[in-house]
């Protein structure tokens, strides 16, 4: 291999930086006693970083250049008890890395201190940076359409998607791709975790592999697993071109490295007690996955706002956060909506502007926070997707919580200049049942994740009308289609933004399996084509909000009155009067109706709605006065339009939309 020398470094940026002459390496870590750079061209050379200037290591290598393979090892003490893990036998991956050679998993050759694993683990790689990208469509919150996508599961069994690019980044924006989410309305792909992540033991001693990615590793690499830098590159053009953003759900809240019995490839032993939030030497656990990041300490808050630029210059359009709770706990374990890094996201001039999703908990104490993110964000609203799924069962008591879901959860979000489409409204994610599933299944099925049933959740709110998973029985069918129909109607016209989970509109199963983060394989996968009718229902459905802006407000209503009188929210009974206390309280009713009207501080949506959501037996509902279009309903799904009359037939488990005539 070339005889490299090395040369004082600067600290301008951190990671491995390639310039005139060179590349430059900064290495954080305020602990360490000395570090040693790896390069590997055949055999591994060691080079000492000369320069350390404050708690960042570094050194310049002349000659070197994009492609060349590196990692760190970095000695100090080993003092667990005071929260230090160093160990330079371990090859270290540098967390600022802008790809990684190959793949990370899991084996026991990595385990054991003093143990050499050069020879087992992925190599840092040096990368020229980046071409500038264009802005992407910036499409408002109001206009939001997501649906949530994993990366390798959305094509690898997508007949119109060519073989080279199933599974991959590129694969995601094929034609045949974008096409379909044009077709159904979405505005935004928001993919999980694409970050570099490893297969940990927890899957690899039972056989499986870690198919979600979440357990990250490197926040600036996307994992190779899907392709690397062009084949992102391609996605993000290939999404913007057809003017849809792209969101990454990223993992700050933990690593892949786990807990004290966890191997050493990054952090820990870079600097553990900086990176990792402790507690007398042990690690703290508020998201369950062993161990959880300091975000207190300010170079570990540099990487991770590091990591968001990077990806918003290569043209990502927002982050959901994962357990976003934990991004939010202060240095004494507490949450603070006003702290140290929700407050360095919002006031940040590349990143405020970004769409930012919270999931609002993690399993520390107080860790359930739903309505408690500052504005800008936006949370995954898990009471819609408990309480539509509840109504929809036919559980009783429900039409109080229906009518809050249907305004947005003003009663959660409503606050702090929120907006109303503050509110993620879903009925399924990656985390639970598929919405097929929600109709087949009275109970999980998580036996191939090898857990003994332990997993997954336990409540899902779901009921299999009668048969536990596929049936041929034609009547049981058609219930399911039925419902399906139904809540998705709910879930788009209700005020907030709408989420759904790729493959919910093709009916994809996952065999009763809450829990498929192991499952990268056909259960885990989409399984195209699927039911083309329901993929067409959809697809109205989208067409219908995207022409109504009554449907998308964001402006909260409460039953104000208008310029003209009338007021923006209106709530019905079937018989046209407005539920009284008593009835809001009846256990047995099943049906609830909506008449909407432009918000009350501003006449811009003159166009009425009504929706009647009936989740009882068949019923006759009066309109309000009007002249009113039925546009669709969810019994009928191919009915054409047709003039109102002054009552309407609901069918059993339907919704039916009313436009008042332009």
């Amino acid at each position: 291999m070339a005889d490299h020398a090395i040369l004082a470094g600067h600290t301008r940026a951190l990671g491995a930086t390639p310039e005139a002459g060179g590349v430059n390496f900064a290495l954080f870590s305020a602990h360490a006693e000395r570090v040693e750079l790896c390069l590997f061209e055949g055999d591994e050379r060691r080079l000492e970083l000369p320069t350390h200037e404050g708690d960042i290591w570094t050194g310049f290598v002349p000659g070197l250049g994009p492609g060349a393979a590196y990692g760190f090892r970095v000695h100090g003490p080993w003092a667990p008890e005071k929260g230090h893990r160093f160990d330079p036998a371990k090859l270290l991956l540098d967390p600022y890395a802008r790809a990684i050679s190959a793949p990370l998993r899991w084996g026991p050759g990595l385990m054991g201190r003093g143990r050499d694993t050069a020879a087992l683990v992925p190599k840092s790689l040096v990368v020229a940076p980046p071409a500038a990208v264009p802005e992407g469509p910036r499409r408002p919150w109001r206009e939001t359409v997501i649906c949530e996508a994993h990366v390798k599961g959305l094509t690898a069994l997508h007949p119109g998607v060519s073989e080279a690019l199933r599974g991959t980044y590129a694969g995601l924006a094929a034609p045949a791709m974008l096409e379909h989410f044009v077709r159904l309305g979405v505005t935004a792909v928001e993919v999980l975790p694409i970050h570099t992540f490893i297969d940990d033991r927890f899957v690899v001693e039972r056989g499986l592999r870690n198919y979600w990615g979440y357990q990250s590793l490197g926040f600036f690499a996307p994992d190779p697993r899907y392709g690397g830098a062009e084949s992102f590159a391609v996605m993000v053009a290939g999404l913007h071109g057809a003017g849809i953003e792209l969101i990454l759900d990223v993992v700050f809240n933990h690593t892949g490295e786990g807990d004290a019995e966890g191997p050493t490839l990054a952090f820990r032993g870079i600097d553990n007690a900086s990176y990792y939030r402790l507690r007398d030497g042990a690690y703290a656990n508020e998201t369950g996955c062993g161990n959880t990041l300091n975000l207190s300490h300010p170079m570990v808050l540099r990487l991770v706002m590091d990591s968001l630029r990077h990806w918003a210059a290569l043209g990502v359009d927002g982050f959901r956060f994962d357990l976003a709770t934990t991004l939010a706990r202060g240095r004494r374990g507490g949450f603070d909506a006003n702290g140290l890094f929700l407050s360095t996201l919002r006031q940040d001039p590349v990143l405020a502007g970004l769409k930012l999703i919270a999931e609002p908990w993690d399993l520390g104490q107080g860790g359930y926070r739903l309505g408690g993110f500052p504005h800008p964000f936006a949370e995954w609203n898990d009471r819609f997707r408990d309480g539509v799924r509840r109504f929809w069962r036919g559980d009783a008591g429900m039409l109080p919580d229906l009518a809050r879901r249907l305004a947005g959860s003003a009663e959660t979000f409503e606050h702090s200049g929120r907006a109303a489409v503050a509110s993620i409204n879903y009925l399924a994610a990656h985390d639970g049942f598929t919405l097929q599933d929600i109709v087949s299944f009275g109970q999980k099925h998580n036996a191939a994740n090898g857990e003994q049933g332990r997993d997954g959740h336990d409540e899902n709110f779901s009921d299999n009308l009668g048969a536990e998973g596929a049936t041929d029985d034609p009547g049981i069918g058609a219930a399911r289609a039925a419902r399906l129909r139904a809540m998705l109607a709910t879930l788009f016209f209700a005020q907030g933004v709408p989420m759904w989970l790729a493959g919910d509109e093709l009916g994809n199963s996952q065999g009763g399996n809450n829990n498929a983060y192991a499952q990268d394989n056909p259960t885990g996968w989409v399984n195209w084509p699927g039911d083309g009718a329901l993929t067409a229902f959809l697809a109205r459905l989208a067409g219908l909000r995207a022409a109504n802006p009554v449907l998308r407000q964001a402006r909260w209503l409460h039953g104000r009155v208008r310029a003209d009188g009338l007021r923006d929210l209106v709530w019905r009974l079937p018989s046209g009067a407005e539920p009284r206390p008593a009835d809001w309280h009846d256990p047995a009713a099943r049906c609830l109706c909506m008449e909407l009207r432009g918000a009350a501080e501003a006449n811009e949506t003159p166009r009425a709605a009504f929706a009647a959501f009936n989740a009882g037996g068949a019923c006759r509902a009066m309109l309000p006065p009007g002249d009113w279009v039925l546009v669709l309903d969810s019994a009928r799904p191919d009915a054409p339009e047709i003039a109102a009359e002054s009552s309407t037939e609901l069918a059993a488990q339907s919704v039916q939309l009313f436009l008042e005539r332009s």
